[in-house]
């Protein structure tokens, strides 16, 4: 079984926003495989469901950000999932809006909600779907995460959904390596 969490920040203020990017990946898969994540528990969301075969937990931290781990290190624990099943979908402020880049047993990368997670499973070993949200230098990072993506940068985004729900299915299918050599080539 493999545990995907989307990250985000809860609440419909937040909904849109560039932190968010992890829901709405998260959104997207349960769209495409027809899983329910109306499942709703104090701390999280949760769709239970399969990608061709292969058992998945669809999941959502409702806690901010910077807390997922928590919620994160319970599901893991409560379903005896090992590091290396949990897959952890996020934004990206140091990537250009719209990339991918899958990686596997690495650092936070000053990611607060990537930080708590590891800190809370003690395991650096689970994959990460980091999509870019880009960066403005004239606005603090952590006002900027919570904008909502310019016109002109929507259907970036939307095919950026896409193309992180793919990598998904394939790191779930083929493995985080193959997935890796064919997503995180430049485009």
């Amino acid at each position: 079984m493999w545990v995907i969490a989307g990250l985000g920040n809860p609440g419909s203020k937040y909904s849109r926003t560039r932190h968010n990017i992890g829901f709405m990946v998260t959104e997207e898969i349960a769209r495409i495989y027809g899983i329910d994540l109306k499942e709703k528990q104090e701390k999280y969301k949760i769709g239970r469901g399969s990608i061709d075969r292969e058992h998945v937990l669809l999941l959502e931290p409702l806690l901010y950000m910077n807390r997922s781990g928590f919620v994160i290190r319970d599901i893991v624990s409560k379903f005896n999932i090992q590091p290396e099943n949990l897959i952890v979908i996020h934004d990206d402020l140091d990537m250009e809006v719209g990339k991918i880049k899958i990686r596997k047993k690495s650092s936070s990368g000053g990611h607060k909600g990537v930080e708590s997670i590891i800190q809370n499973i003690v395991s650096k070993d689970f994959v990460r779907v980091k999509i870019g949200i880009g960066r403005d230098n004239d606005i603090s990072a952590e006002d900027y995460v919570l904008k909502r993506f310019r016109k002109d940068e929507i259907p970036l985004i939307k095919a950026a959904i896409t193309r992180a729900s793919d990598a998904v299915t394939s790191i779930i299918l083929d493995g985080p390596d193959k997935a890796m050599n064919v997503f995180n080539k430049s485009e």
